[in-house]
């Protein structure tokens, strides 16, 4: 038969592949005469951290050792442990090289924080956050995952990222002890005050089981009105009960007097802005106390969130927020996919809530629907397109007011 090969006279390795195009284009380009080698002329010892509670996973590329990379495990927050392992890795190159080299380490984003960098730069070793997100990964539906695979594909992309290669990946910037201790007195007070909404809820929910719906958990004479409450049959409050809303309200008062005072500590950390030279990074929370409508809540987490940090354009700022479009375009296909969210929630959610209060239309107005421009698309509802433009373009514009001075159209001043 015309084109048939007997399957003795075929290579040996023809018949372990699959029979896919792929499998195929694997094999055949497998060649002696094309094989890559990695440099061992780096410059550095190339490490990168897999940090989990028990162990952590070291994998290293160091010169003069071919591209094989070495792993090693120390123990979860042994950071004597991994220096030591450092100096191992470096007497190692310097045996093979005749030289010495300096380590460059790089990690993910995670739950460890920022101590370890830290440490590390302290130590004068070249240290690297970088946002997991933002590395490639293969789109198969189902791929292989490991410690071992995630080390060395972490180190591949620092050293693509060392190498100038653009958009490889986003490093992030850490920010400085005070700042990170800073914003604990904002996310601190959002967490005690949901706590609050929690215990209010549960309260009225417990006396509206009774037929009591008149009860105020947040009113002074709540304890004495909790004695004199009657059921909707008339009949009193169950002792068990009784006891059961008592240590609610025991709850609800410490968080009361533990948000007082966290308020009494944000007054003091705007009255130290307030006395701040201009060009520091507490003077921006000054700034921003000065738009009116802008209060000391809005002003604390827009500084202690966002715009302490410094950013190169618009673009950054909107970025850093999750209010960066994300637009997919392909061939004939242009379709908005929305924000992409993939910033700091707590800015963004601020962020909306102060677009809502600007945008919040009069009560004669408030009936009237919204008609869309020409060409708007309807899968998303406008009001919430709009809502979020609003809030990106406050963002900006806010951004533009604390760091170069630009006024904001219609902006009202709370110092004349």
């Amino acid at each position: 038969m015309r084109g048939w090969i007997a399957p003795r006279l075929l290579p040996k390795w023809w018949c372990y592949q699959p029979s896919t195009l792929e499998g195929l284009m694997a094999v055949i380009t497998r060649s002696p005469d094309c094989t890559g080698t990695i440099r061992t002329d780096l410059g550095a010892i190339f490490v990168s951290l897999e940090l989990s509670r028990s162990t952590w996973l070291v994998t290293s590329l160091s010169p003069g050792g071919g591209e094989k990379m070495s792993r090693h495990q120390v123990d979860g927050g042994d950071l004597a442990g991994l220096l030591e392992r450092f100096a191992t890795l470096r007497r190692k190159a310097e045996a093979r090289t005749g030289r010495r080299f300096p380590v460059i380490v790089v990690q993910e984003a995670g739950l460890d924080g920022f101590w370890i960098h830290r440490a590390l730069e302290a130590e004068g070793i070249e240290s690297h956050v970088v946002d997991p997100a933002s590395i490639a990964m293969p789109r198969r539906r189902r791929r292989t995952k490991t410690d071992r695979i995630d080390g060395e594909m972490l180190v591949r992309t620092l050293l693509a990222f060392k190498r100038g290669e653009p958009r490889v990946c986003a490093m992030v910037k850490a920010p400085t002890p005070e700042h990170e201790d800073r914003r604990r007195l904002v996310r601190e007070r959002q967490e005690l005050t949901a706590e609050r909404v929690r215990a209010v809820n549960r309260i009225k929910g417990l006396l509206f089981a009774q037929g009591i719906r008149d009860y105020r958990p947040l009113r002074r004479d709540r304890r004495q009105r909790l004695a004199e409450l009657r059921g909707g049959d008339g009949r009193a409050l169950g002792p068990h009960l009784q006891a059961q809303l008592a240590r609610l309200l025991e709850r609800l008062e410490l968080l009361l007097e533990q948000l007082k005072a966290l308020l009494a500590a944000l007054k003091a950390l705007a009255a130290e802005a307030q006395a701040a030279a201009a060009g520091t990074d507490a003077a921006v929370m000054a700034r921003l106390l000065e738009i009116k409508g802008i209060g000391l809540g809005f002003a604390s987490v827009l500084f202690t969130e966002g715009l302490f940090r410094p950013f190169a354009n618009r673009r950054q700022v909107a970025a850093y927020a999750g209010l960066a479009p994300t637009p997919w375009r392909s061939g004939t296909i242009d379709y908005e996919q929305g924000v992409s969210k993939a910033g700091n929630p707590r800015l963004r959610a601020t962020l909306i809530q102060l677009a809502l209060a600007v945008a919040a239309p009069s009560a004669a107005d408030r009936t009237q629907p919204l008609v869309p421009r020409p060409g708007q698309a309807e899968r998303r509802p406008l009001q919430k397109v709009m809502i979020t433009a609003l809030a990106r373009k406050l963002l900006v514009a806010v951004w533009k007011y604390v760091t170069q001075g630009v006024d904001i159209e219609g902006m009202a001043m709370t110092t004349a």
